[in-house]
């Protein structure tokens, strides 16, 4: 899940083993527990998702760092507009005064307010998608193509065929949470754009994914 979390993070795990001692611990538990909350997140197994999002909050809040701690709530906020959710991250504000240009570039990137020079400060796969939204399939990551698809829709800018790319995505992995989401997105575009069974055949796999979570789970 190559998000600016998991790029910043592998950066500094490559600097410490370049010049020993071993990473430390914090940096090792960050980097599992931020990429196993958004795995259960995406797949809608909320209870086990907040423990590891809260583990890796612990690890990282020992630092004092305000970058590394905006990289794990930015983290977690990619997860959720990845899944469709409103384009808003709440817990990093706290830390924006403190954070470095990065952290608040692709802040303004997951929030719709991106700036002049915010491109270039972001992932490449987030800057290429931007520039071209038809690359979108050459993502290589599904969670950074997931997410760079639901960033063009808030901003208008997704093609409209894209969004089975994003559709593709979510089942190949079998995230639910998402899955459902955009399969109702599609639902209804086609239903707006005249084709009836399409759409039907969206809302048969949507009620597939969700056949076995309860109505409010669902919702969420």
């Amino acid at each position: 899940m190559r998000c600016l979390f998991t790029l910043a993070l592998s950066t500094l795990l490559l600097a410490a083993c370049t010049h020993q001692p071993p990473p430390p611990d914090w940096l090792l538990t960050a980097r599992s527990a931020g990429e196993q909350h958004a795995r259960l997140y995406l797949e809608g197994r909320d209870r086990l998702a907040q423990s590891q999002l809260q583990t890796a909050r612990t690890a990282v809040s020992r630092t004092g760092n305000a970058s590394a701690m905006a990289r794990i709530e930015l983290h977690a906020c990619a997860a959720r507009i990845a899944s469709l959710q409103p384009p808003a991250c709440p817990e990093f504000q706290p830390l924006a005064d403190d954070a470095g240009q990065a952290e608040n570039a692709y802040f303004r990137y997951l929030t719709g307010q991106l700036a002049e020079g915010d491109l270039a400060l972001l992932p490449a796969a987030q800057q290429a998608a931007w520039r071209n939204p038809s690359s979108l399939s050459d993502i290589t990551d599904p969670l950074s193509r997931l997410l760079a698809a639901a960033v063009l829709l808030h901003a208008g800018r997704l093609p409209p065929a894209a969004s089975q790319i994003a559709i593709d995505t979510a089942s190949q992995q079998g995230w639910r949470r998402p899955l459902a989401h955009w399969l109702q997105l599609e639902e209804e575009r086609l239903n707006r754009a005249g084709d009836a069974a399409a759409a039907a055949a969206m809302a048969r796999q949507r009620a597939r994914v969700l056949a076995d979570v309860p109505e409010t789970a669902a919702e969420r």
